[in-house]
């Protein structure tokens, strides 16, 4: 790197969706975007994913909806929500004028629902993107079962990509034996970029009582705990299925959003190290500038996928993860 360009390029452009730099918070850890703004500058950090919109207002799962865990957290908000109108009309004009991304998550029961959605939102301006959340497992009806199917994920995807055309993000779950398989589908749909993972399905018991902590039983594993199986599950798509890869789960510092770009993620999302330190996207979006200065590097684009593995690091080859025959990038899927 040059002393003219002594500063390190931080761009990228993922999901049909140029960013200053790889750094977005995570949907549901920041509120609607607005809500960071007394702690963190926006313009820091390359986007806000907002909580996920439903067409109506959801009151969410009766309290307690946290219970703590070793290296994380569980969740069992239920996807609560202001409802389409009203985030439309209260919550989006708040990040007018502010110089990042917005891309805002949306939920439903039936693909007609988030059809539906991304018709309205294909209307708003300051909705950069849409990121499609099937991958929720706090919620009784609709939701993680979409993304545990390949064939009701690529419906939902479909039906998206036919209502929009903004760039269209399908965020997946890691409760699957193979997520290529729903990677693939939601690709071969017309999903611009696929958002991994969403949290783990996972259950605390107070033992004094013998009771679920959480009145559901179970809710959503997230935080550092989560960190290696979400980088498994991105290097799976990244290599099995290629296009564009957005990391979430359990970064909480620029090494933890490192890794995920040398295994060949365009960006990442931060989410429950938001709620210890809500200025934690832009310290991390600044150390990833530091990293690739003090190794003079250009940019960010030098490290994408820049992952070495045994055997095949003399040649710059990336080594896919193990998974079945058939299910390598190209192949047909086989019985």
């Amino acid at each position: 790197m040059s002393d003219a360009a002594s500063v390190p390029d931080l761009s990228v452009t993922v999901g049909g969706l140029s960013l200053t730099n790889p750094v977005l918070v995570a949907s549901g850890t920041g509120g609607y975007g607005a809500d960071l703004k007394p702690f963190l500058s926006l313009a820091a950090i390359g986007g806000v994913v907002t909580k996920t919109i439903f067409r109506e207002p959801r009151p969410g799962n009766p309290p307690p909806r946290i219970a703590e865990t070793p290296s994380g957290m569980l969740n069992s908000i239920g996807l609560e929500g202001v409802g389409i109108e009203r985030f439309l009309r209260e919550k989006l004009p708040l990040l007018e004028g502010e110089d990042t991304r917005v891309v805002v998550s949306i939920g439903g029961n039936r693909p007609e629902d988030f059809a539906r959605l991304a018709g309205r939102l294909d209307e708003v301006p300051r909705c950069d993107a849409i990121e499609v959340n099937i991958s929720c497992p706090n919620v009784d009806e609709g939701g993680l079962d979409m993304s545990l199917d390949p064939r009701l994920a690529a419906a939902v995807t479909r039906a998206v990509r036919r209502a929009t055309g903004k760039p269209v993000w399908v965020k997946l779950t890691p409760n699957v034996t193979r997520i290529s398989d729903v990677g693939r589908a939601c690709r071969d749909e017309g999903a611009d970029a696929l958002s991994a993972i969403n949290t783990l399905l996972g259950m605390k018991i107070d033992v004094a009582r013998r009771r679920p902590v959480l009145p559901r039983g179970v809710g959503g594993l997230s935080g550092p705990a989560i960190r290696p199986v979400a980088l498994a599950k991105c290097w799976e798509l990244v290599s099995v299925v290629g296009g564009d890869v957005v990391g979430v789960g359990g970064i909480s510092t620029a090494e933890d959003a490192l890794e995920f770009l040398i295994a060949g993620c365009k960006a990442v999302q931060v989410g429950t190290a938001v709620f210890a330190d809500p200025r934690a996207p832009g310290r991390i979006a600044a150390g990833i500038g530091r990293y690739l200065a003090e190794r003079n590097l250009a940019g960010v684009g030098e490290i994408v996928g820049s992952l070495q593995t045994e055997g095949a690091s003399a040649r710059g080859e990336k080594t896919p993860p193990a998974v079945p025959e058939g299910h390598r990038r190209g192949e047909e899927d086989t019985p």
